[in-house]
């Protein structure tokens, strides 16, 4: 089928934006370690950076230069969404010439990329680049990504997600970018329950599958409490076959996420630090200090300026002068969004800096998104793997986020702030009477929290604590 003009110019849009948009969103995920690993691999490889901190110059022609001659503003804070939105709505096509170029460099931002390997989320992101979806459900598909928890899990409904992520989405997107998420590697990724994580690894050809399908959706329970000759009954299959089934179960993966291991390293290095302020305010820093401060060299800009190089020497420069720019301008956009991210959310949780953890405020990505002028897929990526070092400790950025709940007197509180005060009341309880979750629950509304039953059950399950039968000490 022949494609129109309006479909082939966003064909070429996107190709065109690729490169130069993969390179960003990369660096804006980078935590601190993987961004300066990535920089002294660029530096190996790429003869045109030269690192600012060198204090001896191999010699006046190595004398490095800044990355522009002319001064140019700082770049705004990265927004990918927006960049790849807008350049499928511009009219212009390039040359032949032109898009040949942009395929060169295209292969030259792969090649360059880190040589960490990827994380768990930014694997998934990145097979997202093999289906052909609107701006609209790739970016909610990342979103959807960016929220799944270490073992591969959704844990926030789809119609959280509507709300969390704005923009007018519907229930109906949201449906559909699960679904793309849910195709993606390894099987079972994007479940709601072990069910559907099970459900989602079984192919035409699994042996047993339709039995399967039926102990999975049916029996789990069954199957836990061991009750295979009830089960052999029920079903009408025999036991042989009950037990060939059970087999092939046990080769399905209950936690598809934490197959290549966790996504963090075993310590942590904080990439901002908070400082408070004279005036009672906190203050955002970057820990970059030991991060390379990169520059273009001058010897080679003067090459390629007086044009003694040979045609294949110039054409080498000119593809390494490009990834050089890229590269440059890609950090000093991560700088600028994880300081405004981040900022905006220290200004958010002010009261949680100056008392703790039990004046978390509920805060959506939506809400810093609105705030800084980006996606809310931008804000995703700025927070992934980031930590925050606080005067009340280190933290995921990602701790700042959550909803919440009305207190009895109309007030916000966040499920945070639940979570601390039922750890509070069960620290208290009398272990020979240890409290069931109902109680729980009775006792979060004496203190002003009105909280349902099963979000009291789905928090204490969370915060791995038994419930009252096993607590129960004689």
């Amino acid at each position: 089928m022949r494609l129109d003009t309006s479909q082939q110019m966003r064909t070429e849009m996107r190709l065109r934006m690729a490169p130069r948009m993969i390179q960003s969103m990369e660096i804006l995920q980078l935590p601190i370690l993987a961004l300066q690993e990535r920089i002294e691999q660029e530096l190996t490889e790429n003869p045109l950076l030269v690192d600012l901190r060198d204090a001896a110059p191999r010699s006046s022609d190595d004398v490095p230069a800044e990355p522009a001659a002319e001064p140019e503003p700082a770049p705004e804070p990265f927004d990918g969404y927006n960049e790849w939105a807008e350049s499928l709505s511009e009219m212009h096509r390039p040359s032949r010439a032109a898009r040949l170029e942009e395929s060169d460099r295209k292969q030259d931002a792969m090649l360059n990329m880190a040589s960490r390997p990827a994380s768990f989320r930014e694997d998934l992101a990145h097979q997202l680049g093999f289906f052909e979806l609107s701006p609209e459900i790739r970016s909610l598909a990342e979103y959807i990504i960016y929220n799944l928890d270490d073992s591969g899990y959704l844990p926030s409904s789809l119609e959280e997600i509507v709300r969390d992520f704005g923009h007018n989405v519907t229930l109906a997107q949201a449906e559909e970018a699960l679904r793309v998420v849910q195709r993606l590697d390894p099987p079972g990724v994007g479940a709601r329950n072990l069910a559907e994580c099970l459900l989602l690894q079984l192919t035409p050809d699994t042996p047993h599958r339709d039995l399967l399908a039926t102990l999975i959706r049916d029996h789990l329970d069954d199957l836990r409490q061991n009750r295979l000759p009830a089960l052999e009954k029920k079903l009408g299959v025999p036991m042989a076959t009950l037990k060939q089934a059970i087999e092939q179960l046990r080769r399905l993966d209950p936690r598809p996420g934490a197959r290549g291991g966790d996504d963090r390293s075993n310590y942590v290095v904080p990439d901002l630090v908070v400082e408070p302020e004279a005036d009672g305010t906190y203050r955002v820093r970057l820990l970059d200090e030991r991060t390379p401060h990169l520059a273009i060299s001058r010897r080679y800009q003067r090459l390629l300026k007086n044009g003694h190089a040979d045609p294949a020497t110039r054409t080498f420069l000119h593809k390494k002068l490009q990834s050089a720019r890229w590269l440059i301008e890609s950090i000093e956009q991560r700088r600028n969004t994880l300081l405004k991210v981040a900022q905006a959310i220290v200004n958010h949780q002010k009261a949680f800096l100056d008392h703790g953890p039990e004046s978390l405020e509920p805060l959506k990505m939506q809400q810093i998104a609105d705030e800084v002028g980006v996606h809310v897929t931008t804000v995703s990526r700025a927070v992934d793997d980031k930590w925050i070092q606080t005067p009340r400790g280190i933290f995921p950025l990602k701790r700042f986020f959550g909803g919440g709940t009305k207190t009895a007197d109309g007030d916000d509180v966040a499920w945070e702030t639940i979570k601390q005060r039922l750890l509070e009341i069960i620290a208290k309880e009398d272990k020979s009477r240890p409290l069931s979750d109902e109680e729980i629950v009775e006792a979060l509304a004496q203190q002003g929290f009105p909280v349902a039953r099963r979000t009291v059950t789905k928090y204490r399950k969370a915060l791995k604590i038994p419930s009252s039968r096993q607590r129960r000490k004689f």
